[in-house]
Order: structure tokens, then sequence, then C-alpha cells
């Protein structure tokens, strides 16, 4: 299956598909990746906007945006984070086709300025999207990050 057969959505944290959502993320980043459970799941969840990636009923992909001032006098930027493919699905474009899907949403509402910070060996894939990496590297879940930002 590829990811022209998938359906991409928005849905509240608080909705079956965003359990669903916070399920999958447990399964890539808490199981696969080892990082702390404490730390994947923060208080940004609440207020942020999700996206998933359907197939055949399941959730096989997600990320959240959250929306904040880069500083007092600045405009909005969308910070996206939590981008998590069902291991099966890894390779098939989801991810790619979910991060044009949020950031034209934001673009939709009004925002432009797109802040990640991306494990060290996915640079390149976010530098085909258009952002561009910044400052040092950072440890953040037991893993190399370094931030990116685009817009």
């Amino acid at each position: 299956m590829s990811a022209s057969d998938t359906r991409i959505v928005r849905v509240p944290a608080a909705s079956i598909l965003g359990e669903a959502a916070m399920a999958l993320r447990h399964e890539v980043f808490v199981v696969e990746q080892g990082v702390p459970a404490d730390e994947e799941i923060d208080g940004d969840d609440p207020v942020a906007t999700h996206f998933v990636t359907l197939a055949e009923g399941e959730v096989v992909g997600t990320l959240r945006v959250v929306f904040k001032p880069e500083h007092a006098e600045s405009p909005e930027q969308a910070k996206i984070g939590r981008v998590a493919v069902r291991r099966d699905r890894r390779g098939s474009g989801i991810a790619r086709r979910m991060m044009l899907c949020a950031m034209a949403h934001c673009r939709q509402i009004g925002v432009d300025r797109f802040l990640l910070t991306a494990q060290t060996d996915k640079l390149g894939f976010y530098e085909t999207l258009g952002f561009v990496a910044f400052g040092p590297d950072f440890m953040d879940g037991g893993m190399p990050h370094r931030a990116m930002m685009a817009g």
C-alpha cells in the first residue's frame, strides 16, 4: 500500500483517533527508540493540533503542531513534532505527506514560520521540505537532535 492509499485528518487529542495517535507514538518512541515514557507525552499534547494518517481504518502515522510566539513582539510560529510512522509503513511517503499537510494547514491560518527538533539522522529528510538546521546538536530522549527552521 502506498501513501496515496491513505488519508490525513486533523484530530483532537481527546478522541479515539487521538488516543490511537498516542499509542503509535508510544510504540515508536518509547518501545522502539527507548525514549522515557514520561518525556514522550508532555503538557503541549492537550493544546496541540494533531494530525493522523489513516490506512484501512488504522492510524499509521501521526504528528503534532504546537503554536507558540517566538518572543513577545513576534508573530506566532508552528513547532512541528512527534512525527511517527508505524514501522511497516515507513518509506512510503507518509511522513512527507503529513508534514506537507500540517504546513499547509498552518499557512491557511496565517502561520508560515516553522520550527522542529530533528533526530540528527533525519536532518536530510527535513531539509528536503525546506528546513535548515541551526545551533549545536543536543540530547533529547537519549538521542542526538538538532533544531531546524523553515519559512
